[in-house]
């Protein structure tokens, strides 16, 4: 049966995929016989494309193919500040992103920890914590930079700030939640508080706890790029913004398709770990 819905499900994907490709393709068709009617500076913004018989400046879906081909044939390319293969501008992103994330981990999982042991420290944080939470990472920005005056280090200030929240809710919770059965037991056996943690409530707690990174690395993920479109220098963010100052849309679309893979990739990265952490009763 599982075999069976996975074959209907990727087939299903696959017709999803082949008809989206096909309303891209019949979308930048040339209208025949006639040029198209599209005002003057529209044309002049987005190139000559809109006025030569083509319903939009959109580059058609083999146009993307070619420049993704491209792109991944070489990569790792310097031919100047501005102009640096997508490999690298990646790989700027994601060692920004491990780093903030990294450090919201060494900061939120411990704090979680004493959060939900401690009602006491519950209480006394949760206004904090609501306060602070639906600030929108990028708003801290203007204050980053005005005072670590490092674009690249703001910007892991960013990810550290919107990484940290999900990973703090999701462990206070996963740690108050230890059944107390087996807190019981642990105090039956005059268990110590650290050894308690480490041998009864982090076993316990450790799938609500990888939820809260999986989502966390998601976000973190999401707003590294608008980080960078505002700071500028390296990483996809940079690249989706300097291309977009060149006018060209299917570098854009190239970059848009690997900020997904690679956000995917860390996705299913941590959706593996979690599987190897969760427990069945």
């Amino acid at each position: 049966m599982s075999a069976s819905l996975t074959l209907r499900a990727g087939l299903l994907s696959v017709a999803i995929f082949a008809a989206f490709i096909g309303a891209w393709y019949l979308a930048t068709l040339p209208t025949a016989g006639t040029a198209a009617n599209v005002d003057p500076e529209y044309a002049a913004l987005v190139s000559g494309a809109a006025s030569e018989g083509q319903k939009s400046a959109f580059p058609t879906p083999m146009a993307v193919a070619s420049t993704l081909w491209e792109h991944l044939k070489n990569p790792f390319y310097v031919r100047g500040a501005n102009d640096q293969g997508v490999g690298i501008q990646l790989a700027y992103s994601l060692g920004r992103v491990l780093v903030g994330y990294g450090l919201a981990a060494l900061v939120a999982i411990p704090l979680g920890f004493l959060i939900g042991m401690s009602p006491l420290v519950y209480r006394a944080l949760d206004p904090f914590i609501q306060i602070l939470k639906p600030i929108s990472p990028l708003a801290w920005m203007p204050l980053a930079l005005y005072t670590i005056k490092d674009s690249g280090i703001s910007a892991i200030f960013v990810i550290f700030i919107c990484s940290l929240w999900p990973m703090l809710i999701n462990t206070a919770f996963g740690v108050a939640s230890v059944r107390k059965e087996w807190l019981n037991v642990a105090a039956t056996l005059e268990v110590g508080p650290l050894r308690k943690a480490f041998m009864v409530i982090l076993p316990a707690a450790a799938p609500t706890i990888m939820t809260g990174m999986r989502i966390s690395i998601g976000i973190a993920w999401l707003v590294i790029v608008a980080a960078e479109m505002l700071v500028g220098g390296t990483g996809i963010g940079y690249f989706v913004w300097n291309e977009w100052n060149n006018l060209s849309i299917g570098n854009i679309i190239t970059a848009i398709l690997l900020i997904g893979l690679v956000g995917m990739a860390l996705d299913l990265a941590l959706a593996r770990t979690a599987r190897l952490v969760a427990y069945r009763e």
